[in-house]
């Protein structure tokens, strides 16, 4: 008899071990952290296993050394860690609450409204710290997070997404007026933005973004297993004690959370959110829960990755990782659309 999993329960909790599932992700995480560690020793001052090594586990490294690795390389990797590990999941719990394989979050407008407050923050207030863009860009996801949800309130998911769509659309028209009248300069630094940058990392982004990450992630985690009850219908999962109001909110606040998140401290990053929870699907079958964990640390693979390339491509010019992520993501997208034409 084949062993699809071990039960472990601790009070009112209970957890399925599933040994495919745990074994597909601890490959993944342990290679996200190699890609993590080649990162760290690699730029215009190559640096050693031996030194890096060191430098974790001991901080026994010269000045130069130190300085490299604590203040400009582990942030920014770790950053398009969380920034990715963020796009993937609220990415995979889209499609699995909206039932549609091409369903993006910045399709229902959270992506949008950040983007928009964040620039109008760089253009009305350019010397405004860095600090400050993921608090107005929160403001601006939840809020239009929020009217996406009264206006859609009791419809499909399709409709939901044509309101989303629609809300998007209004948003980015508002944020093309807005460039269209900015100065060259303000103009030059919203547009970097705009495609994608690593530039502002620092350990305090990193650290916000890493708790929105693990905050989210332990909701959604936890409502995983509600989430799949509700597929089999609303009565049903009624009948079986879901709360479904409660989840769905629940749901979208952390989705929410982690779109808003992801914009304020990369920018605007393509294709993460739609790639990964593709290629999670790809992998040996696991429950809602699995797949959660397999795109988020697909989705941080893939911008770690499309961060190194840039880095590499045409050094010493570093390619903002939107625009890497998108040479990277434009090709896969299409390759999984094609092999999963009739699944989707």
């Amino acid at each position: 008899m084949k062993v699809r999993g071990v039960i472990w329960r601790t009070g009112g909790f209970s957890l399925r071990l599933s040994p495919g599932s745990w074994a597909t992700n601890a490959l993944l995480a342990a290679s996200l952290m190699l890609l993590v560690f080649l990162g760290l020793g690699s730029g215009s001052l190559p640096l050693g296993p031996a030194t890096i090594a060191n430098w974790l586990l001991f901080r026994h490294v010269g000045w130069t050394e130190a300085i490299v690795l604590e203040n400009l390389r582990a942030p920014r990797l770790l950053l398009a860690v969380t920034s990715g590990g963020m796009l993937a999941l609220a990415g995979a719990l889209t499609q699995h609450v909206t039932r549609n394989g091409l369903a993006d979050p910045s399709l229902i407008g959270m992506k949008a409204g950040a983007a928009l407050c964040i620039v109008a923050l760089i253009l009305v207030w350019p010397a405004a710290p860095l600090a400050l863009r993921p608090v107005v860009g929160l403001a601006g996801g939840l809020a239009a997070g929020l009217s996406v949800v009264l206006l859609a309130r009791g419809a499909s998911p399709l409709k939901f997404i044509m309101v989303g769509v629609g809300l998007s659309w209004c948003l980015s028209s508002m944020l093309v007026v807005m460039l269209t009248s900015a100065d060259i300069r303000s103009l030059q630094r919203a547009m970097i933005w705009l495609a994608g940058s690593l530039e502002g990392a620092n350990w305090p982004t990193v650290q916000l973004a890493a708790a929105i990450l693990l905050g989210s992630a332990i909701v959604l985690l936890s409502l995983a297993r509600h989430a799949e009850l509700e597929d089999m219908g609303d009565a049903k999962a009624s009948t079986l004690g879901v709360r479904l109001t409660w989840v769905r909110i629940s749901c979208l606040v952390a989705t929410v959370f982690l779109v808003a998140g992801a914009v304020s401290v990369a920018g605007g990053l393509g294709f993460v959110g739609l790639v990964a929870p593709h290629l999670a699907r790809i992998l040996p079958s696991q429950d809602l829960r699995g797949r959660l964990i397999s795109a988020t640390l697909i989705g941080a693979l893939l911008v770690l990755a499309a961060d190194l390339l840039g880095a590499s491509l045409f050094a010493p010019i570093r390619l903002p990782v939107g625009v890497s992520l998108a040479i990277i993501g434009a090709p896969l997208l299409v390759l999984l659309l094609w092999l999963r034409r009739n699944r989707i």
